[in-house]
């Protein structure tokens, strides 16, 4: 990479690590010739100054950002900078870690191969999508992972009717409906029973939460397709949510629209780590 480039900084809050782990990330970008612009998180752990909003990093132009967290860290910096198409480092200061691969003893080397133009990148398709309110866009988002159509109490099943292009596919009654993309299968739809799709499948993935019948069966549809899912309960039982971090409560006859987004979320990516690799560590499968 070309010296004086810009580099963001995403943190995870209430990680008191990050205040050791900081200033030589700090250091290491100044030493190579990288400014480095920070997000608010990052800045009150550095206590600091007041740092930069996550959604106006893109509008300063780095040339990557490094997210230090987990996947939910990962997911929120995804929508903030993939309209700008700005590669996304990801380490991972959790337990559990999907996306952000790269491990905290391997964040120096990993960076000198960035420097070094030795990184490898992964483009991971996104979903968008619009609630549509008495016939007008009422919200808008876009989602790396899933978005969700879900019941917001305890003893109701949630009622929705699905459309694939327009073409009725059938009632739903069950706790939930999750739109994913290859890379959110391994996400909640994993957990309610959905298959993991590798991540350059040019498909979505369709998975009840809990459905009143078992004949519904998760649904991999491609990713040309345009889902509408008609909301049939009232207010207080359903509930849109996007990646598990932002939504809006659902209305009887609200309209959830799907497609695939324009936009994509470019991962940098260790080379000789490949997808299989990941889900090996992560899911414990079995070593050769």
């Amino acid at each position: 990479m070309n010296a004086a480039k810009k580099a963001a900084i995403i943190s995870k809050p209430g990680k008191p690590e990050l205040a050791a782990i900081l200033p030589p990330l700090l250091e290491w970008l100044r030493a190579h010739d990288y400014e480095a612009l920070i997000d608010t998180y990052t800045a009150a752990h550095l206590k600091i100054g007041d740092g930069i909003k996550r959604e106006e990093i893109a509008a300063h132009k780095p040339a990557f950002v490094i997210v230090l967290g987990g996947d939910g860290t990962l997911l929120a910096a995804a929508r903030a900078v993939a309209h700008a198409q700005i590669p996304i480092l990801g380490v991972n200061l959790g337990s559990l870690g999907f996306l952000t691969e790269v491990a905290l003893e391997e964040l120096y080397p990993t960076l000198e191969g960035l420097h070094g133009n030795l990184c490898g990148t992964e483009r991971r398709a996104m979903l968008y999508c619009q609630l549509v309110r008495s016939g007008k866009c009422v919200a808008e988002y876009t989602a790396l992972n899933d978005v969700v159509a879900g019941k917001g109490t305890i003893s109701r099943m949630a009622d929705f009717d699905m459309f694939l292009n327009g073409v009725f596919i059938t009632n739903y009654k069950a706790d939930g409906l999750i739109i994913s993309t290859p890379t959110g299968s391994t996400a909640y739809s994993l957990s309610s029973g959905g298959p993991i799709l590798v991540p350059n499948v040019d498909g979505f993935v369709i998975t009840p939460v809990s459905p009143h019948s078992l004949t519904y069966r998760p649904l991999v549809v491609h990713d040309s397709a345009q889902f509408e899912i008609l909301v049939k309960t009232t207010p207080e039982e359903s509930y849109l949510t996007v990646d598990g971090q932002v939504g809006t409560p659902l209305r009887s006859g609200d309209r959830v629209i799907c497609k695939k987004s324009g936009d994509h979320v470019i991962l940098l990516r260790l080379q000789h780590k490949n997808f299989f690799d990941v889900l090996r560590t992560k899911l414990k499968w079995g070593e050769r």
